[in-house]
């Protein structure tokens, strides 16, 4: 057997933010998330040292949030925070959330009526694998490079895949 056993998918992905309450401001009130539950206060020091790496004395808040079908947020604050600025994508540890929506326009149009930062408008890709998806990268207040991706209509390498990627447009495959 090659492979994790039982491995049945990603469940969540852990996030930091700066500030917790306007990091859910954005997520639910810009993205459409859930706020599921309020984890509270992680103040154990064993936790925070040797679980999560964090300095002696270091205390952290989290909240769980469902998006859409797919992905759950879990986001963090650290209190003292370390106020860096998050790694971007050509950097190690980089890394960006896409977020499936069914009409890119529409979504771009609602990102900007929120002032959110954007990286131009929609682009279409029409060569190579993922041609027949649209994408457009944006920043989440604090940072975090964001994506919309769209492909309502499927991407080439679909054509002739015997595996295709997990979609939310198909999330019982």
């Amino acid at each position: 057997m090659t492979g994790l056993p039982g491995l049945r998918g990603a469940e969540h992905l852990g996030l930091t933010v700066p500030d917790l309450d306007a990091a859910e401001r954005f997520l639910v009130d810009v993205l459409g998330a859930v706020m599921v539950f309020d984890g509270g206060t992680i103040d154990d020091a064993d936790t925070m040292t040797r679980v999560l790496g964090a300095p002696e004395g270091t205390t952290c808040r989290y909240r769980f949030y469902r998006l859409g079908t797919g992905l759950n947020l879990e986001v963090f604050e650290y209190a003292p925070a370390d106020r860096g600025a998050p790694p971007g994508n050509p950097s190690a540890g980089g890394h960006h959330i896409a977020l499936y929506v069914d009409d890119i326009h529409t979504a771009a149009a609602h990102l900007a009526a929120h002032g959110v930062e954007m990286s131009g408008p929609p682009e279409h890709i029409t060569e190579g694998p993922a041609a027949g998806s649209d994408w457009l990268y944006f920043r989440a207040p604090w940072g975090l490079q964001m994506e919309l991706v769209s492909y309502p209509n499927g991407k080439a390498y679909e054509a002739g895949a015997t595996t295709r990627l997990w979609s939310p447009v198909r999330p019982e495959e």
